[in-house]
Parts: structure tokens; sequence; C-alpha cells
């Protein structure tokens, strides 16, 4: 399955999409969640382990001047942005109107100071896997969250929680699951799918091909 779904992005939007029709009701990668409005489960390892809202934490580390790891607690007591906006699959599904609750980038990223050498921010999953990267000027949109809330409710652990990227403007696969590490680089580090021939710069309605933007 995943080495069809690489196969989509080498040859146009359009095959993937029917690919990932064909897939969405097996298996791991695209599974359908129950009662949750439209979302599929995607992962690119055959098992996540949970993690505890209660033991988690987010790791802030390179070019900052007070590196620190914040659990649920600390996040909680930093300025909350709420944020209604659609989630945008590169695959064409979308689910419209999600309410996300969670700390914008920025204000995570003022917190611990960023060094003037920085140029990007590198994330990774603790799922052991899952890389992604944003440019320092996209990392602070303030349209970009830690997410620990998702329609009113924590995230679950098939959503990606207890903390998950969530890039309003880009397609999901920026959104960056099980959110475990964020360092702060000089350059952009492509992440796991722009290795494999997705767009950097995921823009919805504007990158891989595609022209579905939300109307």
């Amino acid at each position: 399955m995943l080495g069809l779904g690489v196969a989509g992005v080498a040859v146009g939007a359009s095959v993937q999409d029917r690919v990932s029709r064909t897939l969405a009701p097996v298996g791991p990668i695209g599974d359908i969640l129950p009662a949750a409005g439209g979302f599929r489960y995607y992962s690119v390892t055959s098992s996540v382990k949970r993690q505890s809202a209660a033991t988690h934490r987010v790791t802030v580390s390179g070019l900052v001047d007070k590196p620190q790891s914040f659990g649920m607690a600390d996040l909680a007591r930093l300025p909350q942005t709420v944020l209604d906006r659609d989630f945008q699959c590169v695959t064409g599904w979308r689910v419209p109107d999600v309410r996300w609750v969670g700390v914008a980038l920025p204000d995570l990223l003022d917190a611990v100071g960023v060094s003037p050498r920085a140029r990007a921010v590198r994330f990774t999953s603790f799922d052991g896997v899952y890389t992604e990267s944003l440019t320092l000027e996209q990392a602070r949109r303030r349209d970009v969250l830690v997410a620990t809330q998702m329609d009113g409710k924590p995230v679950t652990h098939d959503h990606g929680g207890p903390t998950r990227l969530y890039v309003a403007p880009m397609y999901g696969y920026k959104s960056l699951k099980w959110l475990g590490g964020i360092e702060v680089t000089d350059r952009v580090k492509p992440g796991y799918w722009e290795e494999l021939g997705y767009d950097v710069d995921a823009w919805v309605g504007r990158s891989n091909g595609r022209s579905d933007a939300p109307t």
C-alpha cells in the first residue's frame, strides 16, 4: 500500500486520488475513522505507541535561546489560539470547519527565543519516522498551531495526540501527527513525503498539481 501511495505522487494527483479511494477502506494507512466526520487514519508505520497526556512532552531545541521541554500543563499556560478551519488532504478529501485549539507556533517560538541565524523549523513525530519542516516565515504564521484540542476535545491518539501540528493553509501532510520534537534550524530539511516527491511548500490549491482550495 505504501508503495502504491508513493507511485501516486510520481504519476500525478488524479492517479493519487484513485489510489487513495481504492485503499481508504482497508489497511493501516487509509482507514476511515469511525464517528470522526470523514477523517482518515494515515500512518507511515505499522503502529504508533500511545503517549499519556500526563507524561507527554514536546521538546524545543536547536537555534533557540532557551531549549525547553513542554508538558501539557506547560502548553496550557501559554496563550491559547482558536481556529475554525478546514482540514484538507492532498489525496482529495476535506473535513470542513474543524475547531482547533492550541498554542500558535509563533508564541511557542517566542517563549524559547529564536536565534538570528534561524531560517526554518523541523518537526519530528514520536512514531520515530515522520518528519516535516516549515520556513521560519511560515512557522510564524498565526494559523500554525501546536494543537492540543480538536472539536472541543483533547486530540486523540488516532488524530495524532496528545499534541499534533496543524498548518491551516497547507495540505494535511504538513500537519504532523504525534508531535514530539521541534527543532529550529538554519535551513529547511525536506520531510518524509517531500523526500518521496511531494512539494515542500504545500499550499492548498497551489501545490502538488492540485486546484482544490476550499471555496
